[in-house]
């Protein structure tokens, strides 16, 4: 269930399609980074760069040339060298990297500042995301000044920059059949341990007992990380959007809002998910989850191809709003109280975002000042929410602290859209009978 180095090769061939004749793409991949002392971070290749790769080595730099005569793609990566394999794990070498990866050229990184100038010399345009690695950045500058040093014997700079990410993101916003199916696998993934946070939270737990039984449903599944820092938030802690520290102990009449998704072959998962932590909502918990389960049924109504962006975040803001304004938390018009943004203070937050192999994916919210249309393809997630302060004294004390958010991801199909994480229960009965059974189960 990965990615092809077919499809890889095909998403080289759409970018190189977008690109003005007579220009070069330069993406570098990521780094290994420093987490304490001579301790590093799991190695996590940066996205654009292995979804136009497939390639998950540090320190590489993926070349674009349409046209070139002797090959479109030269990848550039570290050499073979059987004593630090040994400590650190196989490498694929320049010729892995030709054989398994479909580079047309494969280089030593180390000799990229001989080979580079020359490969640049003659394209009059350079795609390159400036500004996000700043170290790169003066690199590649001065493989431009080597050729510019050389313009009295007839070199030729490239004389313009265009910034690579407006083309690539634009590709990486429509999701392939093979994207989606493992994106249906990691919305499976994460829903089951969101089933599993649900069957064993138990007043007395700790948040981060709760974490520990996600990350382990995650593991045990083939997706070893999660794709963000795991919320598992109890209590007033649900009220703070994200709330990452998960050391409280959870008590009799909290609820528990967990935001977790697994990321799996590169691609995220990201479902939130509010449930009584004694197995019953009290009637005020009730209340409210039920005005943010409606907002998120209209919003997820809105979602078909043709239809813009913002729609499902409109239908969210008016759903609850209507819903402030029937419990008492609001009072007035429900048109003047969305015009106001009355709302705020509960409801601070977009209705949702891209999704993909970065969380909070790539691409466009707008198109030439307007909401993008949605188009068959998109991956979006959908996760109103209302947050009532602890101490909002505007508000009747029973209300106070009580932080709900409901999430899910659905992709735009032709005819509406299908939702990649229903396989946990959000309806208030479904989620109390699944923790009663649970209980059951346990005696």
């Amino acid at each position: 269930m990965t990615i092809s180095m077919q499809e890889f090769a095909r998403r080289r061939k759409n970018l190189m399609a977008s690109m003005e004749p007579g220009s070069i793409a330069i993406v570098p991949a990521a780094k290994m980074v420093s987490r304490n002392s001579d301790t590093e971070y799991p190695f996590r290749q940066d996205s654009d760069f292995y979804y136009l790769s497939g390639f998950d080595e540090p320190d590489a730099v993926l070349v674009l040339l349409p046209g070139r005569a002797n090959g479109e793609v030269v990848l550039f990566c570290r050499d073979r060298d059987p004593a630090m394999e040994l400590w650190t794990g196989y490498r694929a070498g320049p010729e892995g990297a030709c054989a398994k990866y479909g580079a047309d050229d494969a280089f030593p990184v180390a000799d990229i500042d001989d080979i580079l100038p020359g490969l640049l010399e003659g394209r009059q345009r350079v795609y390159y995301a400036m500004g996000r690695h700043t170290e790169f950045d003066q690199q590649v500058m001065q493989w431009v000044n080597v050729i510019r040093s050389k313009v009295r014997t007839g070199a030729q700079p490239p004389g313009e920059f265009l910034d690579l990410d407006h083309h690539l993101h634009d590709l990486r916003l429509y999701k392939s059949a093979a994207e989606l199916k493992v994106m249906r696998r990691a919305g499976e993934i994460s829903a089951e341990a969101h089933c599993r946070a649900m069957r064993l939270c138990r007043p007395g737990v700790f948040e981060y007992q709760l974490e520990a039984e996600i990350l382990h449903e995650f593991g045990r599944n083939g997706a070893r990380y999660p794709a963000y820092s795991t919320i598992v938030g109890a209590g007033k802690n649900g009220c703070i959007l994200h709330y990452v520290e998960n050391s409280c102990e959870i008590r009799d009449g909290d609820l528990v809002l967990i935001d977790a998704g697994c990321e799996l072959h590169y691609y995220a998962a990201d479902i939130t998910r509010t449930f009584p932590a004694n197995g019953r909502f009290s009637p005020e918990q009730r209340a409210l989850y039920e005005v943010v389960l409606d907002s998120q049924k209209a919003a997820i109504a809105t979602i078909k191809a043709g239809n813009h962006w913002n729609q499902a975040h409109d239908a969210t803001v008016r759903v609850i709003t209507a819903g402030l304004v029937k419990l008492g938390l609001l009072s007035g018009e429900v048109d003047v109280l969305i015009a106001s943004e009355a709302y705020r203070p509960f409801y601070m937050h977009r209705a949702g975002h891209w999704l993909g192999m970065d969380v909070h994916d790539v691409g466009d919210y707008k198109v030439g000042g307007e909401w993008r249309v949605l188009e068959e393809g998109m991956v979006m997630t959908v996760e109103p929410g209302i947050y009532v302060a602890p101490d909002n004294l505007n508000v009747d004390a029973k209300w106070r602290g009580i932080g709900i958010r409901i999430e899910d991801d659905v992709v735009v199909t032709k005819t509406g859209c299908e939702i990649l994480t229903s396989a946990v229960p959000k309806d208030a009965d479904e989620i109390e009978a699944l923790m009663a059974e649970a209980r059951l189960a346990a005696h």
